[in-house]
């Protein structure tokens, strides 16, 4: 497995320098401000990846406003009390995408949101409590108790949220693949815990961020080499 310095050098040649390749990458959000975020807007985050899983983020940002609009601004206190009558009506309701199966994630997951913050203050401040040495631990945890979450789905959760995570981007997956920390895309615990181990390395040897890390590897490789 190589030092990372050398992935990130890599990078940086391939994006013109390190300076316009840090212009590339984004950062975590301080722990102040993970903490700040409030659980409806928590629970609308869990919403928009889970309706955009599989299907064009366009659409589903431009009619983001009537999502909001339709799910009362996410407010998980009402949402939990979504029934099969609400349900059927949003299901006629074009201000979203109908589709059935993601709609019941809604009430699902407010109640995961709501079982969370009773439990430890608020959503945002026991995603904040996490370990990032142990991010893939959060991916399972939010697969197992919300709705719909699992594959890159809460990796996508938390960086929306500001959470230090890496992503098993395609392009992620092939250096990982390449650097023997696994042979395949990854199905199992173990090679969550082996991808983890790696991550954790690299963190060590160049102290940035998870999310950054793997925001660099994207860019290490691939066909994204044009210079900016």
């Amino acid at each position: 497995m190589e030092h990372f310095s050398q992935t990130l050098a890599r990078a940086a040649e391939r994006k013109g320098g390190e300076q316009n390749l840090f212009n590339l990458v984004s950062a975590p959000l301080p722990e102040q401000q993970l903490l700040a975020q409030t659980d409806d807007r928590c629970l609308a985050i869990m919403t928009k990846v889970v309706f955009q899983s599989g299907f064009s983020w366009r659409v589903i940002e431009q009619k983001w406003q009537g999502f909001e609009d339709a799910f009362w601004q996410f407010d998980p206190h009402k949402l939990v009390l979504l029934d099969d009558s609400h349900i059927e009506r949003l299901m006629n309701d074009t201000r979203i995408v109908r589709n059935g199966q993601k709609i019941k994630t809604v009430p699902l997951n407010a109640q995961f949101v709501l079982d969370t913050a009773n439990d430890h203050g608020s959503f945002a401040r026991f995603i904040a409590q996490w370990p990032v040495d142990d991010i893939t631990g959060l991916w399972l945890h939010l697969k197992q108790h919300g709705a719909r979450l699992g594959g890159n789905s809460a990796s996508f959760v938390l960086r929306r949220m500001g959470k230090d995570t890496f992503v098993l981007s395609r392009d992620v997956t092939a250096h990982l693949i390449a650097q023997g920390v696994i042979d395949k895309p990854v199905t199992s615990k173990t090679a969550l815990k082996q991808v983890q181990h790696a991550f954790n390395t690299w963190q060590q040897q160049v102290a940035l961020p998870m999310t950054q890390l793997s925001q660099i590897i994207g860019l290490s490789v691939g066909s994204n080499e044009r210079q900016v």
